[in-house]
């Protein structure tokens, strides 16, 4: 049997070999894939969110707009924090992942980028982030930001999210972390209205994730995470929404007493209303056994947020 052997395409001398019209492109797609597996490890949603709140806080601890380059610096660094934060946790919920019906198909349950892969790239952007911060901020931004890495992923991530049912309210220190890093970077302390905001964040993670959990509460139970969805009554899930909604409310009004003007405590004090009304809604639903619709109390939530900080940078501008 004779053996046939490929040859390649002759060319002229000195010219590079001619390759087959398809292998660009398909590598071009390769590329591409891969890149795109890797940033989805990051969660950009979740980085979005985080800087909402970072630079409201950094124009009113400067009183207006900071320099630009501080401002691109923290969002650089923070949003490479977030990010790294992200990428560890898919690491380590690599197990759960492959099992929740919302997360089988991230990379590493989808076998797109290896474990190890994915946790190199995980510490050098947590190394990158803080070795920035440090650098062009102050200490205890850098430090701040170190924490919040290290709570997210080996507190909460590790810990909290599969041994106790409060591990959302526990694990919410890392969400409003980038309120006092923002505040840090620009002041090189933490005041009263910073730790404030710092509340807003941290009693709004409930009512915002648990409407989440609920609509993915059979996901979280098949994956054995605790959340409170899962192993709570639905009269107790509700209650907490409507108890932290308040707090959130309350909190965010208290920092109008803090010495904000009405542009800030006007808005805040109007999408609050909203926010209770929805929260209450929700329950109300839940008390009367018709579809609680917990996505429509989630996305609801997101608004809430960003018209308080949004009024917050304004009321700093003005």
């Amino acid at each position: 049997m004779s053996m046939i052997t490929e040859r390649p395409v002759s060319n002229p001398a000195g010219q590079p070999p001619v390759r087959s019209a398809e292998e660009s492109p398909v590598r071009s797609r390769d590329v591409r894939a891969v890149v795109a597996a890797y940033v989805s490890l990051t969660k950009p949603r979740i980085v979005e969110l985080l800087l909402v709140t970072t630079v409201p806080a950094m124009m009113l601890a400067h009183g207006g707009l900071p320099s630009l380059w501080l401002v691109a610096v923290v969002l650089v660094g923070g949003s490479l924090a977030a990010g790294a934060a992200s990428v560890i946790n898919c690491y380590i919920d690599r197990d759960i992942d492959q099992v929740m019906r919302r997360t089988k198909r991230r990379p590493l349950p989808a076998h797109t980028v290896t474990p190890r892969n994915a946790l190199v790239f995980g510490l050098v952007l947590a190394a990158v982030s803080i070795a920035l911060m440090a650098a062009f901020t102050n200490l205890l931004a850098a430090g701040l930001t170190l924490a919040a890495i290290v709570y997210y992923d080996l507190v909460y991530t590790l810990w909290l999210k599969r041994t106790t049912a409060a591990n959302t309210f526990w694990g919410g220190a890392c969400g409003a972390a980038p309120v006092l890093i923002g505040w840090a970077a620009v002041t090189g302390s933490l005041s009263p209205v910073a730790w404030g905001l710092f509340a807003v964040v941290f009693f709004w993670q409930m009512p915002h994730f648990y409407p989440l959990a609920m609509k993915y509460k059979d996901d979280y139970a098949r994956a054995g995470i605790p959340m409170l969805p899962v192993v709570a009554s639905v009269r107790r899930v509700n209650a907490e929404i409507i108890l932290f909604a308040w707090l959130t409310v309350l909190t965010s009004l208290a920092v109008w007493a803090l010495g904000l003007s009405p542009v800030y405590g006007v808005p805040t004090l109007v999408v609050g209303a909203i926010f209770l009304v929805e929260a209450h809604k929700l329950a109300g639903r839940a008390s009367r056994g018709e579809p609680v619709k917990p996505m429509r109390l989630f996305h609801w939530s997101t608004t809430y947020l960003t018209i308080v900080f949004a009024a917050a940078a304004l009321d700093a501008l003005l």
